[in-house]
């Protein structure tokens, strides 16, 4: 299938994580062009969803043009929100999305550092792509508490690959959105959130999923 592919790398990524390159890679050698902008935009601090969601819409041709988006993680969660609101968006290859990330992320934090999140305003978190600690804006939870899963409802093909041991987003979060979406095909993994043990087995997935010769 023609069309434009787009991969949204996760929360606290970058272009350049391991899976982003070996996806690049396995596109370069098929000879099918894909994008991968940063979604960090130079100002992780100030990440919401509504951000990324209006950052990737920039990225559509304004034709008829299908586009496939591949989302990791937090971009998985943002791919499927575009899914929803572009009907340029014809396919989605979600990799261990984030679905229910605040409820999975939140008691993780603990209250008492999400209450002193909300007071100073600004969290450090350790961004992989960077490296280090960098502070995030509370305005990230409160936009992202906007986006629920329920509103998803627009019956595109939907390929799902999450890693059964996933530490970060429980499988049983896709389990749950793929029961009631008959579009959506959810693949089990031996793998964890990471899932860096299973790319080539993902990239002959989304091979067949995307028709590709």
């Amino acid at each position: 299938m023609s069309g434009e592919f787009i991969y949204l790398h996760g929360f606290a990524s970058s272009p350049d994580s391991a899976k982003a390159k070996y996806i690049r890679t396995c596109f370069a050698q098929a000879n099918i062009k894909l994008k991968i902008p940063d979604l960090n935009t130079g100002d992780f601090s100030h990440l919401t969803i509504t951000r990324q969601l209006s950052q990737i819409a920039s990225e559509f041709n304004h034709d008829s043009t299908p586009v496939t988006l591949i989302g990791s993680s937090l971009g998985g969660l943002s791919a499927a929100h575009l899914g929803q609101q572009y009907p340029q968006v014809q396919r989605l290859v979600l990799l261990a999305p984030a679905f229910g990330f605040l409820c999975h992320w939140l008691p993780k934090l603990g209250d008492e550092a999400i209450q002193r999140w909300q007071k100073e305003r600004y969290l450090m978190v350790y961004h992989y792509g960077e490296q280090k600690q960098l502070p995030l804006s509370y305005d990230f939870v409160t936009d992202a508490s906007q986006y629920k899963e329920e509103t998803l409802q627009r019956p595109i093909p939907t390929l799902i690959l999450h890693g059964r041991d996933d530490e970060v987003i429980p499988i049983q979060a896709s389990h749950d959105f793929a029961q009631k979406r008959p579009w959506v095909e959810l693949i089990e993994l031996d793998s964890d959130h990471g899932l860096g043990n299973v790319m080539a087995e993902i990239w002959q997935t989304i091979r067949l999923f995307c028709q590709f010769p």
